[in-house]
């Protein structure tokens, strides 16, 4: 006979299906609306940067620095980076750059480059063409025995 755990009785056993307790499983928590499927990066415009380093250096007196990074939600390397980017004056570099490969300015000269080498294309197949040509003409001069000039000019 299995052994029973004594606080298991047979009335409670009784009053389940076939014996067994039922399952009690948890509805699947509904995903909430402000949430995206696919989490975007923060940015923080220069204005932002600006008005949370502001922020900072009056809170660094009175040792408030760590509610701004709480409020903000912001960790303080990037006030580190910020500053000094502040420090160095580059005004332009507080704004978030866009990730990804670069675009290449555009050289004034590459289409006038592009229309060149498709003549140079057309001109090279015209010149291969006439080669053949020419090359087939001499052919046909020797099986019928026209002497051709020295030259290749024509008698």
């Amino acid at each position: 006979m299995p052994m029973v755990h004594p606080s298991i009785t047979a009335a409670a056993g009784a009053a389940t299906d076939g014996g067994r307790r039922p399952r009690v499983v948890a509805a699947q928590a509904a995903a909430a609306p402000e949430l995206s499927a696919r989490p975007r990066r923060r940015t923080f415009t220069a204005k932002d940067k600006l008005r949370i380093l502001a922020d900072a250096d009056r809170a660094a007196e009175t040792g408030g620095i760590g509610a701004i990074l709480r409020r903000e939600g912001i960790y303080s390397s990037a006030l580190t980076d910020w500053r000094r980017q502040r420090d160095a004056g580059a005004f332009i570099a507080l704004t978030p750059a866009r990730r990804g490969p670069k675009t290449a300015p555009v050289n004034p000269l590459s289409a006038e480059v592009a229309l060149l080498q498709k003549a140079n294309a057309g001109l090279t197949l015209r010149l291969a063409r006439a080669e053949g040509i020419i090359g087939l003409q001499k052919k046909v001069a020797e099986l019928l025995g026209i002497p051709l000039a020295p030259n290749g000019d024509e008698p």
